[in-house]
C-alpha cells in the first residue's frame, strides 16, 4: 500500500474554504499566486511514470495564458497524455461569469476543453497515468471547491422564509462547473480507475469538501454531487465508514444547531440505496444511525422538502429488519406535531407505510400509544387530518392488525369515533367515520355492543358532574345572595 505524502497539508473543509472567482494562472504552489494555489494536492509518485505506451509523462510547466490547444486525434497517441496535462491546466483558469462579455474567447475555449477531456475519459481511448489523474484531481478541486454564497435570509437578515417557496440560487459559472462534475463522475465510474491508485486522491479531505458542497442551492449541482458521491461509496469501500459517519454530522448539525441544509433530500437518497445493501443481521452502528439520526429528522419544521426520501429510509429499516417497528413507531410519536396539521399528514402519510410492514408481535408492543396518537388525529378539527388518519382502515393489513387486537383498539378509539358522528362539522370526514363504526360492528358485534355501553355510561356520569357542579354553584349564589349578595355580581 502506497504512503500518502502531504506537501501543503489539508485544511478540515468549510464552506469559507475554496477560491475565488478571479482569473489567474493555473499550476503555481506558492500562495497567492494563483486560483490553482487555493487547492493543492500533492500526493506520492509526483516523479515522471512511464505512461501505458512508453515515454515518461512530465507535468508541463504552468501557463500563464489560455491558449487553444490540439484536439486528441491530431496529436500522436504518444503525445496524448501530455496533451491532456495541458489542458488540465487550461482548465484550471477561472472566470468572472457574473459578466457575460467579459473573457468570452477564454471561456470557450476552456469549454471546448473540458468536453475533449470527458470524451477523453469516456471513450476508454488509453489508460491515463498516476500524473494525469493526479493532476486531474487538482483541476476538479480548483473549479469545485469554492465559497458557496450566503442564502438569501442571510444577506437580508430577514425571517426564514418556507424552502419550498424560495427561488433557488443558480450557479452563474455552471456551463464550466457540470463538465468539471461530468469530467469527476466519468472518472470514478471508468472501469480503467484503479481504485488502489484513485483513492490517493480522491481521500477523506476530497469526500468531506464535497459533502460541504450539497448545502449549494443549485439544485442542478445537488444532482451531479448526489450521483458522484454514490459511485465513490460503491467503488471505494474503503471509504463507506467515513461517508457514513460524515453524513451523520451532517444530519445531527442539521438537526440540533441550524435547520437549515440543501441537500438533506439528497444526502437521504443515497442512504436510501446504501440501507437497501445492509447485510443481515443488522449492525448495531447501523441500528443506531436509526434512532440517532433518521428518526429526530423528524423534528425541523422544513420536513416537507425531504420527507418522502426520509420515510423511504425509514421503511427500508423496517423491512430489513421487522423487530425495528415498535422503535420506528415510538420514534413517530415522540416527535408528532402538535400544532403543524401539514406536517401531521406527512406523519400519517409515513405511519401506514411502517404499519405495512409491522409484524403483529411488534405491532402489540405499541399499539396502546399509538392508537392514542390515531384517536386524537381522528376528532382533529383540522379535516385533512382526521380524513387521513380514517384512510388507515383501507389497508388490507393494517385491518388485519387491528382486527387481531380489536380488544385494544376498540375501546381507545370508540368514543373519538361517536364524536366524530355526533359533531365533526365535515361531511367526508362524517362518511368516513360512519364506514369504520360499521366495520368494527361486523368485527366484532359483542365487542361493539359492550363498547357502546361504556361510552353511554361514561356520558351519563360526564353528564351528572355536570348537573351537580352547576348544582353545587346555584347553592353557592343563594348562599351568598342571602347575606347580603346585593354587591355579587352574578354572570
Amino acid at each position: 500500500m502506497f504512503r500518502k505524502i502531504m506537501k501543503g497539508g489539508h485544511k478540515k473543509p468549510s464552506k469559507s474554504d475554496g477560491n475565488d472567482f478571479g482569473f489567474g494562472p493555473p499550476g503555481s504552489r506558492n500562495p497567492g499566486s494563483g486560483p490553482a494555489s487555493n487547492v493543492v494536492v500533492n500526493h506520492a509518485s509526483r516523479a515522471a511514470a512511464p505512461g501505458p505506451q512508453g515515454p515518461a509523462i512530465v507535468t508541463p510547466p504552468p501557463m500563464n495564458t489560455v491558449e487553444a490547444l490540439p484536439l486528441f486525434r491530431d496529436v500522436p497517441v504518444a503525445e496524448r497524455q501530455n496533451l491532456f496535462l495541458r489542458k488540465l491546466q487550461v482548465c484550471c483558469f477561472q472566470f468572472d461569469f457574473s459578466d457575460t462579455l467579459k473573457s468570452v474567447r477564454e471561456k470557450e475555449i476552456k469549454r471546448q476543453s473540458l468536453l475533449e477531456l470527458v470524451d477523453f475519459i469516456q471513450s476508454g481511448s488509453g489508460k491515463i497515468s498516476e500524473t494525469c489523474q493526479e493532476e486531474m484531481i487538482r483541476m476538479v478541486s480548483v473549479n469545485v471547491f469554492r465559497c458557496l454564497p450566503p442564502a438569501s435570509h442571510e444577506n437580508t437578515g430577514q425571517e426564514v422564509a418556507d424552502p419550498e417557496e424560495e427561488e433557488p440560487y443558480l450557479e452563474p459559472s455552471w456551463p464550466h462547473l457540470q463538465l468539471v462534475y461530468e469530467l469527476l463522475l466519468r472518472y470514478v465510474v471508468s472501469s480503467d480507475t484503479d481504485t488502489k491508485v484513485a483513492k490517493r486522491y480522491i481521500d477523506h479531505s476530497f469526500v468531506l469538501k464535497l459533502l460541504d458542497l450539497f448545502d449549494s442551492e443549485d439544485p442542478r449541482e445537488r444532482e451531479y454531487l448526489k450521483t458522484i458521491l454514490h459511485r465513490i461509496y460503491g467503488k471505494f469501500m474503503v471509504h463507506r465508514p467515513f461517508i457514513r459517519k460524515a453524513i451523520n454530522n451532517i444530519f445531527y448539525r442539521f438537526i440540533y444547531e441550524t435547520e437549515r441544509h440543501s441537500g438533506i433530500g439528497e444526502l437521504l437518497e443515497i442512504l436510501g440505496s446504501i440501507i437497501n445493501g445492509f447485510a443481515l443481521p443488522m449492525k448495531e452502528e447501523h441500528k443506531l444511525f436509526l434512532v440517532r439520526a433518521l428518526i429526530p429528522l423528524h423534528k425541523p419544521k422544513s420536513i416537507s422538502t425531504y420527507h418522502q426520501q426520509l420515510s423511504y429510509c425509514i421503511t427500508q429499516f423496517v423491512e430489513k429488519d421487522y423487530k425495528l417497528a415498535d422503535t420506528v413507531i415510538r420514534g413517530l410519536l415522540r416527535f408528532w406535531p402538535v400544532t403543524n396539521c401539514q406536517k401531521e399528514v406527512l406523519f400519517l402519510g409515513e405511519l401506514e407505510e411502517v404499519l405495512e410492514a409491522t409484524q403483529s408481535a411488534e405491532f402489540q408492543r405499541c399499539m396502546v400509544p399509538l392508537f392514542r396518537q390515531i384517536g386524537r388525529c381522528l376528532t382533529s378539527s383540522h379535516f385533512q387530518v382526521a380524513e387521513r388518519a380514517l384512510f388507515l382502515w383501507n389497508n388490507e393489513h393494517i385491518v388485519s392488525l387491528i382486527a387481531q387486537n380489536r380488544c385494544v383498539t376498540l375501546p381507545i378509539i370508540f368514543e373519538p369515533l361517536e364524536r366524530n358522528i355526533q359533531s365533526h362539522w365535515n361531511q367526508a370526514v362524517h362518511g368516513l367515520t360512519v364506514n369504520v363504526r360499521k366495520m368494527f360492528m361486523e368485527m366484532d358485534a359483542e365487542l361493539f355492543e359492550e363498547c357502546e355501553r361504556q361510552f353511554a355510561e361514561k356520558q351519563s356520569r360526564a353528564k351528572e358532574v355536570k348537573e351537580q357542579r352547576e348544582l353545587t354553584w346555584k347553592r353557592l349564589a343563594d348562599v351568598a345572595a342571602q347575606n347580603g349578595g346585593e354587591d355579587m355580581i352574578t354572570v
